[in-house]
């Protein structure tokens, strides 16, 4: 786990660079979709979060300019590129005139750490540790920067929804999409796992700490599941707004904390469970 190139950053904690080990585990090989996530709303009257406060944040360059007058609450002064607006949730991913029926089978948005956790109780699953995400994320890879190598492009071809062009004011749209995409676009890692690099930002159960784990002790290197207290809960795999220019967290080692009562449309998650449920597996929900 970890890294200790000149592309990561000592402020969120990716080094050092060590050896861990996780029991075994099956994780889902696609973020939650829409559509899933649509099932478990409608089989238990869930609120999200976001729904509960009646706002969320919408990255900038998604609004259309009538909505800016009527539903921006406001923008966060130090990345104006955020903007919280009224309305928005995981069923109207821009605000109330969006809707999520046209893509189904995009990543689920604007859930909060909340939200995951009610989730993956309702399938009977939890979330990834940060190590048990990784380690899925790395594959059969040992150290490389992507699930795929060491470069962005493979062949001058995209692996990933990440941004291109000049951040955050034109994105090129090289990769084909704008903000997310399908749940299963671009080729999978060896083990199977779609998008663990870009598309959105994934939760884990971790608490977020900057050196928790350098210590080499049984907690941090067997089954490490984070420190037992914290503000920020750790998220995984960048997203469709990362961009070398600013942002290179998109890399397998890079971390970053969000409040487990944030949403943003660039974050969901995937689910977890322990192999030992082998017996229940075929019993979860679809």
């Amino acid at each position: 786990m970890g890294s200790e190139s000149i592309e990561s950053f000592s402020s969120d904690g990716e080094g050092p660079v060590r050896e861990v080990s996780v029991d075994s585990f099956f994780i889902s090989k696609t973020t939650v979709s829409n559509f899933e996530f649509a099932q478990f709303v409608a089989d238990t009257g869930y609120e999200t979060e976001a729904e509960t406060l009646g706002w969320s944040f919408v990255f900038s360059g998604q609004l259309e300019r009538e909505q800016v007058s009527v539903e921006l609450i406001g923008q966060l002064p130090n990345t104006p590129w955020w903007s919280a607006v009224r309305g928005a949730s995981w069923k109207h991913p821009t605000g109330p005139s969006s809707s999520t029926d046209s893509i189904p089978h995009h990543p689920v948005v604007h859930i909060s750490w909340n939200d995951a956790q009610s989730y993956a109780t309702w399938m009977g699953m939890r979330l990834p540790t940060e190590a048990e995400w990784e380690r899925a994320a790395r594959g059969t890879l040992v150290q490389a920067k992507f699930p795929w190598g060491e470069d962005l492009l493979q062949n001058g071809q995209h692996r990933c929804n990440v941004w291109q062009g000049e951040f955050p004011l034109q994105n090129d749209c090289d990769d084909g999409y704008f903000a997310t995409s399908p749940c299963e676009s671009f080729e999978p890692n060896d083990f199977g796992l779609y998008n663990v690099s870009g598309n959105v930002w994934e939760w884990t159960s971790d608490w977020m700490s900057v050196d928790w784990h350098a210590e080499e002790t049984l907690a941090t290197r067997l089954n490490p599941a984070g420190p037992l207290s914290g503000d920020l809960r750790v998220t995984k795999g960048g997203s469709f707004l990362c961009h070398d220019s600013y942002c290179t967290r998109y890399r397998l080692s890079a971390r970053s904390g969000i409040s487990p009562d944030s949403s943003l449309s660039h974050t969901g998650f995937r689910v977890v469970a322990d192999l030992h449920a082998n017996s229940q597996i075929s019993e979860v929900r679809p």
